[in-house]
Parts: C-alpha cells; sequence; structure tokens
C-alpha cells in the first residue's frame, strides 16, 4: 500500500477471518503500509499525548488512593476506629485480598469490555470506596471500605498493562510502563504533602484522617467521566488519528507479533498459559517483590514513626523515599529499553533492597542512629523499580489478547497476594524494630534474584525452540527483531542472508519468506514460529 493511502481506501481482502483475529484486520486486511520513520515518531507522540498521558493520572489516583491509609494512621486513624492488635494489618490486606478474589473475571472483562468503558468505571468504584473511608468508625466499616476499593482497583494493573502493548512498539514499551508505575513515586511524595499540610487543617465536623481520605476519594469521582471522554477503545476507533494514520498505527506494531486486540475471549489461551512454566516464574517474581512493596506501602509510615518522630516530621520524611522510587523506576526502565535487556536490571536492582534490609535489621532503632536507619529505609526505594520491568517483561513475552488479559491478571494475582503475606509478616508485637519481618523480606528479595535468573534461562532456551519451529517451517533459523530496535522498520525486511537461510532447497529457489504475515492473527506466542522472546 503507497504513504497516501488513507483508511477508506484500505483494501478487505477476507483472507484474515477479523472475527477471530485482531480487530485490527478491519483495517488492515492483509496489506502491507509503508510509513517512514517520521510518521512512526508523530503517531507515538499522538499516543502519547492521548493514551500514556491517561495511564499515567489514573494510576497516579489508584496509588494515592491506596498509599493513604497509612498516613490517616499516624493522624489518628486507628483510635478513632479502635483497632486493636493486628486489626490495621488486616485492613492493609484486604484490598489485595478482594483483588485476588476477582482476577479470573478481571481478564475476561478487560477482553470482553471496551476500555473505555471499563476503565471509567474502575476508577469511579474505587473513587467512591476511598470516600465512604471517611465515614468508618469501626474495624468492621474500614473493612468494608477496603474491600471494595480492591474490588475496584483489581483490574488496573492488568488493564493498564494490556493498554501499553497494544498502542505501542516492544522497544518503547519499558519506559511508558515506568511513566505511569513511576506515579508511585508521585502518589508517596503528594500522600506526604497532602497529609501534612490537610493535617494542620482544624475542623470540629471532621478530623485531619478524614479529610485526607475525602479529598482524594473526591477527586478520583471527578475524574471518571474526564476518562471516559478522552480514552479511546483501540487504534482502529482512535479520533485523535486521523484516517490516513489508523493503518500506519497499525503497521507500526505488526514486528511486536503481540496483536492489538481482540474482543474474542480464547479458552486455548487459558489452556496454554496454565501449562508454561514461564507463567509460574512470572508469579514467582511477581509475588517475591510484592511482598517487600507492601511493607513500605503500608508500614513505611510507620517505621519511621518507630524512630520516635511526630507524625508531621514522619509525614515529610517519607517524601524523599516518593523521589527516590520515581526515579529509580524511571531510570532501571531507561536503562532496559537503552540496553535491551530487563533481566540483568532486575537483579541488580534487588542488591541496595538488600542492603537497605541489613541495614534496618542490624543498626540500633535509637536517635543517634537515625540517618543510617533513615539510609536503610530509603535503599528499599529500589524494590520499585522491580514491578515495571516486571510488567514491561511479561507483555513483550506474551502474545494474543486473551493469554495476555489472563497472564496479567495472573500476574496481578500473584501482586496481590504479596501485599497480603507482606504486612502479616510485620506483627504489633514487634515494633517498632520489625526484626523477624524484616529478616523474612530479606531472604524473599535473594529468592527473588534467583528467580529472575532462572526466567531469563528460561526464554533463551524458548528462542532455542521458536528457532527449530521456523526452520521446520521453511523460515529463517534466526531472524531480526525490529520490534526492539530504536529506529522503525518494516517488518518484512529482513537482512538478505536472512531471508536465503531457509529450509533446504527452498533458497535455491529463490524463496523469500515474507515475516509478519501472523502479527494480527491473534496467535499466542507458543503458536507463532515468528514470535522472539526478550530477556
Amino acid at each position: 500500500m503507497s504513504e497516501k493511502a488513507t483508511f477508506d481506501q484500505v483494501e478487505k481482502t477476507g483472507h484474515h477471518d477479523s472475527k477471530h483475529g485482531d480487530r485490527a484486520l478491519s483495517v488492515i486486511g492483509d496489506q502491507r503500509v509503508t510509513l517512514t520513520e517520521e510518521e512512526s515518531k508523530r503517531i507515538r507522540r499522538k499516543t502519547d499525548k492521548v493514551i500514556l498521558a491517561i495511564l499515567v493520572w489514573v494510576y497516579f489516583l489508584q496509588i494515592l488512593d491506596k498509599s493513604v491509609l497509612g498516613y490517616g494512621s499516624i493522624f489518628g486513624l486507628q483510635e478513632a476506629t479502635n483497632l486493636k492488635g493486628n486489626q490495621y494489618s488486616l485492613v492493609g490486606s484486604i484490598a489485595p485480598i478482594a483483588q485476588l478474589a476477582l482476577q479470573p473475571f478481571s481478564s475476561y472483562l478487560i477482553v470482553k469490555v471496551p476500555h473505555r468503558i471499563l476503565m471509567p468505571c474502575l476508577c469511579l468504584g474505587w473513587g467512591i470506596a476511598q470516600t465512604a473511608m471517611a465515614a468508618c468508625r469501626s474495624y468492621g466499616d474500614l473493612l468494608a471500605a477496603r474491600f471494595f476499593l480492591g474490588l475496584f482497583e483489581a483490574g488496573c494493573l492488568p488493564l493498564f498493562s494490556i493498554i501499553t502493548s497494544q498502542w505501542f512498539r516492544r522497544a518503547e514499551q519499558p519506559v511508558r510502563v515506568a511513566a505511569w508505575y513511576s506515579t508511585n513515586g508521585l502518589a508517596t511524595i503528594a500522600a506526604s504533602a497532602l497529609s501534612y499540610g490537610l493535617g494542620h487543617i482544624k475542623s470540629d465536623a471532621l478530623e485531619s484522617w478524614q479529610i485526607i481520605f475525602l479529598f482524594v476519594g473526591l477527586i478520583t469521582i471527578v475524574t471518571a467521566p474526564f476518562v471516559y471522554w478522552k480514552l479511546d477503545n483501540d487504534i482502529p476507533s482512535a479520533r485523535f488519528l486521523t484516517d490516513d494514520e489508523k493503518p500506519k498505527a497499525i503497521e507500526r506494531l505488526r514486528a511486536n507479533q503481540t496483536g492489538t486486540g481482540s474482543r474474542d475471549f480464547k479458552w486455548s489461551h487459558i489452556a496454554e498459559l496454565a501449562l508454561e512454566p514461564k507463567t509460574y516464574l512470572w508469579v514467582g517474581l511477581a509475588l517475591l517483590l510484592n511482598v517487600g512493596a507492601s511493607v513500605t506501602n503500608t508500614f513505611g509510615p510507620l517505621i519511621l514513626g518507630g524512630l520516635g518522630l511526630d507524625a508531621y516530621k514522619t509525614s515529610l520524611l517519607n517524601m524523599p523515599f516518593g523521589a527516590i522510587q520515581f526515579i529509580v523506576i524511571l531510570s532501571a526502565s531507561w536503562a532496559a529499553q537503552r540496553f535491551k535487556i530487563k533481566s540483568a536490571i532486575l537483579v541488580l536492582l534487588t542488591i541496595p533492597v538488600i542492603a537497605g534490609l541489613a541495614m534496618l535489621y542490624t543498626i540500633s532503632h535509637t536517635d543517634a542512629h537515625l540517618g543510617s536507619l533513615l539510609g536503610g529505609y530509603y535503599l528499599l526505594a529500589f524494590l520499585f523499580g522491580g514491578n515495571p520491568l516486571i510488567v514491561a517483561w511479561i507483555v513483550a513475552n506474551t502474545a494474543g489478547t486473551t493469554k495476555k488479559s489472563a497472564t496479567m491478571s495472573v500476574y496481578n494475582a500473584a501482586s496481590s497476594a504479596g501485599n497480603i503475606i507482606g504486612p502479616l509478616l510485620f506483627k504489633s508485637s514487634d515494633a517498632p524494630t520489625y526484626r523477624p519481618g524484616l529478616r523474612s523480606v530479606l531472604a524473599i528479595f535473594v529468592t527473588l534474584a534467583a528467580c529472575t535468573i532462572l526466567q531469563a534461562a528460561n526464554l533463551v532456551f524458548l528462542n532455542k525452540l521458536q528457532e527449530r519451529k521456523r526452520v521446520k517451517n521453511g523460515k529463517p533459523a534466526k531472524i531480526t527483531d525490529y520490534s526492539m530496535q530504536d529506529q522503525y522498520h518494516d517488518a518484512g525486511d529482513q537482512p538478505e542472508d536472512e531471508i536465503t537461510s531457509v529450509a533446504e532447497g527452498e533458497a535455491q529457489l529463490g524463496h523469500h519468506v515474507r515475516i509478519g504475515e501472523s502479527a494480527f492473527l491473534d496467535l499466542t506466542d507458543r503458536k507463532n514460529d515468528e514470535f522472539v522472546y526478550v530477556y
């Protein structure tokens, strides 16, 4: 197809069944679209301004609503609601329990419900739950409100991951995932600042923690209709792209070999992921990492408070932690995109976390060692660089809409399980040092590094299997993965030595293999022999 071909002029050949393939087939059919590097950049910039901007803001609100529980605690929540013993830990765990319960339904909803409908509904739901927390006066009230908060947040991370994979090239995904996931750090800064500012408001009708919950909850509720107004379901329905740009926006994703989205829920995809060892390694990575993440989210302010600081200083001293999170997430994901490797960077991120945990465990919790203890606590922020890397790693190595959605739901379920386990490792009787919990998390991060290395080795092995499949099917054993290159290239433009190194006999006949013909057929990574795993 020529560069000037428009959306309306795309010929539908009917060779590909659009019902069971990607929705993109209704736009592009069997045709190849020519686009330049500059056109690819223009489409990417437009997508960043609309799709990525929405992801960043909504994910920021989700983390903000989730994290203000810890700040509510230091401003009198536990006393006002008469929490006893480990009840605060259970309040912190109930949201991920709800997330865990909804994951099987989440993967189905992400495939079947248009994103423009699903995201604002989720946003509105958890905003109402967060606002309702201001009215809680007992342990039961808090459990109910936090349960619904977790229920509506359950589909958030899988949905955001799927959206990122359906709009951006694989080379672009790590930094885009980091852009919205890094709001973990910004939300920590914002929650600290808001708690400090709102905590000074004197009101006869409302306590400080109620004002904090009301403020962040209402912002989320107001955001929901804005998301419905601006978000688009997919490339074919994108209002910010011209008719000429839509086929090109689809074509630039062909080399991903992961598709652009289908409304067909396929049980064969579920069966495949259930039988794959890499699925269980993703589960291990998510579970282990998020045990540590829950520690800082739920107990970070309390650990700082255990250093003998008042509520206001505790809020302010958590701001540098958020800033480090933000910097580490963006830096780690930039490095993964720059050097085209995720596993090694993920292992490197565990080193400062292990050092920080060791410092908190061994250094005496006295005012004389306040600086060292804060340094150890701030090192824990490096663990937040891991989740966006794992998310980007999963979506880059999973093809097929149903399989991607289910895999991300499994990832989120494992993350939720980690968030459930984490707070339970820290018993109130161990305050203020929480040494038994710190010892457990220290062992968990050593195991995380080992699982990362194991997954990388597994993906190398899977690429060897893919090469054998290609040779058997008369294709080059090795193909250039243009989806991981910084510059856009036509997926079919393989180097000449690769094009001709096909099965015996075909090269002599001048047979050229066109790469990318199956990119939009909604095939899984195991079913598509042209899929290249990245590690």
